[in-house]
């Protein structure tokens, strides 16, 4: 290993032998100055894909979800693909919140505000797609089980679509209250730094906190009952979610592996996306000093775990396909191999489980571009695993004269890029507005983050 790679491994978790003043003037700088040019490129490229997604929700809307290449044999397909890849993408945000604020992972300050964002918008992305896919969007309500005029109905309480209802809505509420109790110091802090009606937008948004010893007691006893209630939803949001396929008799999706096999994709594609978002933000919002390349290796190694934990998933379904003798499990497992889609099926194994494997170099996991390209490969995979599950399953069911093929329409692709573009959007916007880095919990962790000898040890990152 050369000299400087070794350096590169060295450096503290905090570089640059910040103050509490210095680490108050770093976060609340974007929110002072002007953006930068590069900043309304990418606002202008995220708000040109919302738009048209925007027009492709409202023509399906409006036309019905005739519109969508869906048929009798292939009735689920781009639309709950989309919504489980973007459930998936809100569990690393709650997972570096919550459950490393429990083990005491003090790292993860840095990035646990980004990530809370994260997970909110991305549930705000997934729950387009099955609100539209009602066909009559504006009865969503009627999912809800609440006294009605129209005699004894009520919801399917024996459904897993409708646990997804009260799972997905659960995990909002709870992370927004999460990330908004976080938010609370630091917003303070922007008050009392602006003038005008600046300072009283923050100070009402702060709820009137003044910084007392009483304050910070009852701050952290309730941020503490957040993390422990938001931990338990990061493993039951995503099970639910399988129990959508797996509570089925569809070769394919029959599965009890399915629970802790979409948990750990769900995880790993979520980590992916925050290496993608911070490797980004860290050089556009100038915080190198705050998101170092030691993040960037504590998180490449949870993805590598999460990685090979989702491979260990694919095998032991290939197995059970053997070994279980039953022909029309192992008809959908040749089917992904031999079938008309292979080609998608091939490209995830690919960048699931391939990839990754990269990671196990540190050189990769302190290079921040190499990184950055790795999580893109994972995103795209943990979104063709999805499409691998739901569409391969599907189109080819026990009756072969109903065997079909299915083919998104422009209006699906349309939808898709336009909740990229919301999502974008959304970060963008809170980048802009609100400090992306807890100053707050930075400064409880200055002494400790900018501490060389903490920047090796591995028992900290693991």
């Amino acid at each position: 290993m050369s000299t400087a790679h070794w350096s590169a491994l060295r450096i503290p978790w905090i570089d640059g032998n910040k103050t509490n003043s210095d680490v108050s003037e770093d976060v609340c700088a974007p929110l002072e100055r002007a953006p930068t040019k590069a900043w309304y490129y990418a606002l202008a490229a995220s708000s040109t894909a919302l738009l048209i997604g925007a027009v492709a929700v409202t023509d399906q809307i409006w036309t019905g979800i005739g519109t969508w290449g869906l048929n009798k044999t292939v009735g689920w397909s781009w639309d709950i693909t989309n919504f489980v890849f973007w459930v998936g993408i809100g569990h690393a945000g709650t997972l570096i919140s919550a459950i490393l604020f429990l083990f005491r992972q003090r790292w993860r300050t840095s990035i646990n505000r980004s990530a809370e964002a994260m997970t909110i918008f991305a549930v705000m992305c997934a729950g387009l797609f099955p609100i539209i896919h009602m066909g009559r969007p504006w009865l969503a309500y009627w999912v809800l089980p609440y006294p009605n005029p129209m005699g004894p109905l009520w919801v399917n309480f024996r459904s897993p679509l409708l646990w997804d209802v009260f799972a997905i809505s659960t995990y909002f509420t709870v992370s927004s209250v999460f990330w908004y109790m976080g938010l609370l110091p630091d917003l303070a802090l922007v008050a009392r730094r602006a003038n005008g009606w600046r300072k009283e937008l923050f100070s009402r948004l702060s709820l009137g906190w003044d910084g007392s010893h009483r304050t910070w007691m009852h701050y952290e006893i309730l941020y503490l009952l957040l993390a422990g209630l938001a931990t338990p939803l990061v493993f039951s949001v995503h099970t639910i979610v399988s129990f959508d396929f797996s509570t089925s008799v569809v070769p394919g999706w029959h599965s009890t592996i399915f629970p802790p096999y979409f948990v750990c994709g769900a995880i790993f594609s979520g980590f992916a996306m925050v290496l993608s978002l911070m490797i980004i933000a860290r050089k556009v919002m100038a915080l190198e000093n705050y998101i170092t390349v030691r993040h960037i290796d504590a998180m490449c190694k949870i993805t590598l775990l999460t990685s090979m934990i989702v491979s260990l998933a694919y095998s032991t379904e290939w197995f059970m396909a053997w070994y279980s003798f039953n022909p029309y499990e192992r008809f959908a497992a040749l089917n992904r191999f031999l079938g008309p889609y292979n080609h998608f099926y091939f490209m995830m194994l690919f960048s699931n489980m391939v990839v990754p494997q990269a990671l196990w170099s540190q050189r990769v996991r302190t290079t921040p571009w190499a990184v950055f390209i790795i999580s893109i490969f994972v995103n795209i995979g943990m979104w063709l695993e999805r499409f691998v599950i739901i569409t391969i399953s599907l189109h080819r069911d026990y009756l072969p004269s109903s065997w079909t093929m299915y083919h998104p329409t422009r209006i699906e692709i349309a939808t898709l890029i336009g909740s990229f573009g919301l999502f974008f959007t959304l970060f963008l916007l809170f980048c802009r507005f609100l400090p992306m880095i807890a100053a707050s919990e930075v400064k409880g962790v200055l002494s400790y983050g900018r501490n060389p000898k903490h920047a090796g040890g591995d028992h900290d990152a693991a």
